[in-house]
């Protein structure tokens, strides 16, 4: 499923439990999905496609002023085609009508709004265009996918937008992750590419978006993780407390990952930073394997620089805020917060 960024955001902060079904249903296919400038040629290939295999067509326009406008021009450009209409301000009895008559496939194209975004099964439906894609949201893009691919058929998915320059930067954003994002049992990842995009909401306000793009994610979760774990252990809430004062390591040796050893510069990015959110000697340990595994044999500087970020983890475990070493010497300094009694160093 893909929830809201709130209600994702809870769950991943650990207010909310979260469970993931990562498994699809047996012998289901995933949903080609296109990003494509509108385009008749592509419109009417992907209609005749899907017509000439039996199949059938959503055809999403989600304004009802103009949608008998838009119907009429689908039966100009498919003239074989069988066309109806469907949206939210029909008559309760002619909008059960057309739908059963779409799941009985008395007609083949079904013109119609949003209205389809949910409890819609339809087995021989598999293929939906969706006119201006970058004026939904990123979750009813992938409910709206949903729609179809429900069978063995391969389903497809056109997501029709005007030029670039006339979008939006998040819609750019939202339709290239539903365009990546095409497998199954995407709907998680997808969620936490709207979280991003869209922002984390009030907790315990109304707003289930935005606040977030003012200090950035991973901060934004910093805070939420270290006020949760502050409650949960009966604490206050320190806010004039810097958030983690990093602790400085200097014993005057190289430690580094060799550029010789791992030539991408974003994977080398990438591993400092796995490397420094280490939160235990189990983690680096295991960290240390993978690399080994993926890279090779770890050469000394690399070893220097586990070996100082396991000294951090258990300097924060003393309370200790700065560690030098070198040929003339030695100095540790402790924070306020040290587990470490004074009398004990000095005896």
């Amino acid at each position: 499923a893909t929830p809201i960024p709130r209600t994702l955001n809870l769950s991943m902060s650990g207010v909310r439990d979260l469970s993931i079904i990562a498994t699809p249903p047996a012998k289901r296919l995933s949903v080609k999905t296109f990003v494509h400038q509108s385009d008749l040629r592509v419109t009417r290939e992907a209609l005749l496609r899907e017509i000439l295999r039996g199949g059938q067509v959503f055809y999403l326009h989600n304004e009802v002023k103009s949608i008998e406008k838009t119907a009429r021009e689908l039966q100009e450009l498919v003239p074989e085609a069988r066309i109806e209409i469907a949206h939210g301000q029909m008559r309760e009895r002619q909008l059960e009508k057309v739908m059963s008559d779409f799941y009985h496939q008395h007609f083949n194209i079904l013109v119609c709004t949003t209205i389809i975004e949910t409890g819609i099964d339809i087995p021989s439906a598999n293929t939906i265009i969706i006119d201006r894609a970058d004026k939904f949201g990123l979750a009813q893009l992938h409910q709206l996918r949903g729609r179809v691919g429900r069978s063995h058929h391969q389903a497809y998915a056109y997501l029709l937008t005007p030029h670039p320059k006339l979008m939006t930067a998040d819609a750019v954003k939202r339709l290239e992750a539903i365009s990546r994002a095409d497998q199954l049992g995407a709907g998680f990842t997808l969620a936490t590419h709207d979280l991003e995009i869209r922002g984390a909401g009030e907790l315990l306000g109304e707003d289930q978006s935005g606040h977030i793009q003012s200090i950035g994610f991973t901060l934004y979760m910093e805070l939420l993780e270290r006020a949760v774990d502050a409650i949960r252990k009966g604490k206050s809430i320190e806010l004039d407390i810097p958030m983690s004062e990093d602790i400085e390591i200097n014993l005057n040796i190289p430690a580094l990952i060799p550029e010789d050893y791992l030539p991408d510069v974003h994977m080398r990015l990438m591993m400092y930073k796995r490397i420094a959110n280490a939160n235990s000697e189990l983690d680096l340990r295991e960290l240390q394997v993978e690399m080994i595994d993926r890279f090779g044999l770890i050469p000394n500087h690399l070893k220097n620089l586990y070996r100082v970020t396991t000294l951090k983890l258990q300097a924060r475990e003393l309370g200790i805020s700065k560690l030098e070493a070198g040929p003339m010497g030695g100095r540790v300094d402790f924070g306020s917060d040290t587990v470490v009694e004074p009398l004990t160093i000095v005896q």
